[in-house]
């Protein structure tokens, strides 16, 4: 095999990393705006990204994983539009309803993988929450640490291969770590 045919297909394989890294490139191309600005904005994503998780697991399906990415991503672009009640609302009543529902009814994979995944909502929900609250000058850095942390948690979930897909957690990875320097170095 050639050295650029096998470069091809490690590019085929990483395929998650190469769509995250131009995901991020996108991210940072257009701009952070100011600190306040940035640190809203990521600050209410940072808490969607533990919902993904908990609705994920509810639902017991991993290969769920990029329609339920794709569906909230319409759904978080949706409220923007509307501009009506902050996203952090909408993703804060969206978790509710999901903790509710996984501990009265249960989740496919048990009460343990349920647990873990409430309280990385509840952990990463109270850094983001925490983040916002914040001089935005200090919460840069919550907001920051939440979306390292969370880098950390997908490579978790990739190397168990546990609640989403690999290619859903090694994307996701590369995208939190980018948006944790950008936050600390961009701005």
């Amino acid at each position: 095999m050639t050295g650029h045919a096998h470069g091809a297909g490690a590019l085929l394989h990483r395929w998650p990393t190469v769509v995250a890294l131009a995901v991020s490139a996108l991210i940072s191309a257009g701009g952070l705006g100011d600190v306040a600005d940035a640190v809203d904005g990521f600050g209410q994503l940072l808490l969607l990204l533990p919902l993904e998780y908990l609705i994920l697991n509810q639902i017991g399906r991993r290969a769920a994983s990029w329609p339920v990415v794709g569906a909230l991503t319409a759904v978080t672009f949706t409220v923007g539009l509307l501009d009506r009640v902050p996203l952090a609302t909408v993703i804060a009543a969206a978790a509710l309803v999901m903790l509710v529902v996984g501990a009265v009814t249960g989740t496919p994979d048990g009460r343990r993988a349920f647990g873990v995944q409430a309280a990385g909502m509840l952990g990463f929900g109270a850094v983001a929450l925490a983040g916002l609250a914040v001089d935005p000058d200090l919460g840069r850095y919550l907001i920051a640490a939440g979306w390292l942390l969370h880098g950390v948690w997908d490579a978790v979930h990739l190397r168990l291969g546990r609640v989403v897909s690999r290619s859903y957690a090694e994307a996701c990875g590369v995208v939190d770590v980018a948006v944790a320097a950008m936050l600390l170095f961009l701005l």
